[in-house]
C-alpha cells in the first residue's frame, strides 16, 4: 500500500473513532437526561426525550465540528450548523417514530434508545462525512 493511501486510511479510521466517541458522549448525556426526566421527574417519554435531544445535539455538534471533523472547514460555520440542524431535524422525526413505535408494542423507551442509536450511528456518519462536514467545498456554480 502506498504511504499516501496508508496515511489517508489511518486518518479516516481516526476520524471515525473520534466520531464514535463524540456520538457516545451525546448518547450517554442524552440517556442520563432522559432517565432523570422520565424516571425521576416522571415526565412523559416525549418531553424527557426532547430535553435529552436538546442537550445531546448541542454537545454532539461541538464534538463533531471541532474534533472529529475539525479539518473540514470548507463551508462557513452557518452552513455547517444549518446542515447539521437540517439533517438532525429529519433524524429527530425518524428517531421519535422508532422509539414511539417500539414503545407502542411494549418495548421500553430505554431499550428504544439503544435500537435507535444503532441506526443513527450509521445514518449520521454518512451524512456528516459527505454533506454536513464535506471533504471539500461544493461548487456552487450551475452548469
Amino acid at each position: 500500500m502506498p504511504i499516501k493511501q496508508y496515511i489517508l486510511q489511518h486518518k479516516e479510521i481516526e476520524r471515525f473513532a473520534k466520531y464514535l466517541a463524540g456520538g457516545g458522549i451525546y448518547f450517554w448525556i442524552g440517556y442520563a437526561v432522559f432517565a432523570v426526566g422520565y424516571s425521576v421527574l416522571h415526565w412523559g417519554w416525549l418531553p424527557a426525550k426532547i430535553a435529552a435531544d436538546a442537550i445531546g445535539w448541542s454537545t454532539n455538534y461541538l464534538f463533531q465540528r471541532f474534533w472529529a471533523f475539525k479539518d473540514r472547514v470548507h463551508l462557513s460555520e452557518m452552513e455547517h450548523a444549518g446542515r447539521y440542524v437540517f439533517i438532525e431535524s429529519i433524524g429527530f422525526v425518524i428517531d421519535y417514530l422508532i422509539i414511539y413505535g417500539l414503545k407502542s408494542i411494549g418495548i421500553s423507551p430505554y431499550i428504544g434508545f439503544f435500537i435507535s442509536g444503532a441506526f443513527f450511528t450509521v445514518w449520521s456518519w454518512l451524512w456528516y462525512k459527505y454533506w454536513v462536514f464535506p471533504e471539500k467545498r461544493i461548487n456552487k456554480k450551475s452548469a
